[in-house]
């Protein structure tokens, strides 16, 4: 089904190709052969004018015989009548010749708008031209987004369905005569593209060693670029609401391409997104585990590093899927936890005070050490 909506689009794309193809030949038939005509009208003015003005300087010639009879002073004015009626004809010609240039010209810029608007359809995909207005494009702009397959997509909620395309469109401002970009904006404005704009605005500079500018314009790469950026981040929305769980829920800051899962007890974890996450087989990295709940005084920071560590330090498999790492670093978080309650027991002394320093804070957990019940805060703020 999807490949046969893939073909629909394609052979749609193609029929309009060529619609538009066939109106450029006959732009271009039509330019010729009124641009042969021009000149040779043209031509012919010329050698006309070069007529009269010869005739003219006879007759201002001193040396002019001015013993010419009746008879042919009557020809000569005969002759001048000729010359001015030919005069006003070739002036009302002129007139026309310039008429023809002028829709000649309006004829060239609009061949070279379809040209430009063909020129940016074959070179993006997922892409229509809504809108040419002076040095704006207005682009309709279609991402299909793939499924995510293997341990990527395990634990992942089956009441949401997975997007299989996001539509948006893109307003961008050229510089005027090349298409280089100046300015973009999207709609709707839900994926974060700054640093992609502001990387195309220099792109000559960025990639002149690399990609000739008349094979590939820094539209094209804006454009192709915008896409990447819109599957990546569906797909990490959609990673994070098919792991939500009554304990723990997760936020996505796009800018810093950083998952934030809030756990139970007032603790948040930072989770790095690596690049091409969750499409390709880069792992998450744990940033930092903090406490959110502004009445415990936070995790202490031998622990938070332990943590850390262990958590980066897990099987791989683990680290790829979302649900399975928070998890795991919620149970590392626990197990260190209960290690620090049992390191304070094993102390003289030290639970009465361990219990006078925690004394007012909500604990996080309850923690059950053999018959002796205990419940540990963590912790010291950071």
């Amino acid at each position: 089904k999807y490949l046969a909506y893939l073909k629909e689009e394609l052979n749609q794309v193609e029929a309009e190709s060529a619609k538009i193809s066939n109106e450029i030949e006959d732009l271009s038939r039509n330019h010729i052969e009124e641009s042969n005509m021009l000149e040779d009208n043209l031509e012919g003015l010329e050698c006309a004018l070069d007529s009269i003005a010869s005739q003219e300087r006879e007759e201002e010639d001193p040396c002019f015989d001015s013993s010419m009879n009746g008879e042919n002073q009557l020809n000569l004015l005969d002759a001048n009548e000729g010359q001015k009626f030919e005069i006003l004809e070739l002036e009302s010609q002129i007139e026309k010749n310039n008429l023809i240039l002028k829709s000649l010209q309006d004829l060239d810029s609009t061949f070279k708008r379809l040209d430009a608007l063909e020129q940016i359809e074959d070179a993006l995909t997922g892409l229509k031209v809504i809108g040419f207005d002076g040095n704006c494009i207005r682009l309709s702009l279609q991402t299909y987004i793939p499924k995510v397959e293997g341990v990527l997509c395990q634990n992942m909620s089956e009441d949401i369905s997975e997007p299989s395309e996001m539509n948006h469109e893109l307003l961008v401002e050229i510089v005027d005569g090349i298409m280089e970009v100046k300015n973009v904006e999207m709609f709707p404005n839900d994926v974060y593209i700054g640093d992609i704009v502001d990387a195309a605005k220099s792109f000559r500079q960025l990639f002149s060693n690399l990609v000739a500018p008349e094979i590939r314009s820094s539209l094209e790469w804006l454009v192709g670029k915008v896409q990447d950026r819109i599957i990546l981040s569906t797909l990490r929305q959609f990673a994070m609401k098919s792991t939500n769980k009554s304990r723990h829920c997760f936020e996505y800051l796009e800018r810093d391409e950083t998952i934030i899962a809030h756990l139970a007890g007032g603790i948040d974890a930072f989770i790095k997104v690596s690049q091409g996450w969750p499409l390709s087989k880069s792992p998450l990295k744990l940033l930092s585990v903090k406490s959110s709940d502004h009445h415990s005084m936070g995790i202490s920071l031998s622990l938070l590093c332990k943590v850390e560590e262990m958590a980066n330090s897990l099987d791989m498999n683990i680290r790829l899927n979302l649900s399975t790492f928070v998890d795991a670093v919620e149970k590392l978080l626990l197990e260190q936890m209960r290690l620090e309650l049992r390191f304070a027991n094993s102390i003289p002394n030290s639970q009465e005070i361990f219990s006078q320093d925690l004394a007012g804070i909500k604990p996080l957990y309850d923690i059950q050490i053999g018959n002796n019940p205990g419940k540990l805060a963590c912790y010291c703020s950071l």
